[in-house]
């Protein structure tokens, strides 16, 4: 079973090929969402040297940024090999 930890908003960086994805209005119900019943689905991250790289929950970021929020909690995956 895979532990979530929590990780500070500055630390994950996005990749491009993500952030085309982004829809503004579904940050902001998102955030919303969070604070009436908090983050219930942590977001997947890689880790990558001193960073973490995000692979899976753009908008629950975004939305934590957006509600001006320092950390989020973050399941760590490996990498698949291509």
């Amino acid at each position: 079973m895979m532990k979530a930890v929590s990780i500070p908003l500055e630390k994950i960086y996005v990749p491009t090929r993500l952030r085309g994805a982004l829809d503004q209005a579904k940050v902001e119900a998102l955030a919303e969402d969070i604070v009436n019943n908090g983050l219930t689905t942590p977001i997947q991250v890689r880790l990558d040297g001193a960073r973490f790289v995000l692979v899976a929950g753009l908008h629950r970021l975004e939305a934590m940024r957006y509600l001006g929020e320092k950390t989020i909690n973050a399941f760590t995956v490996q990498a698949r090999k291509a």
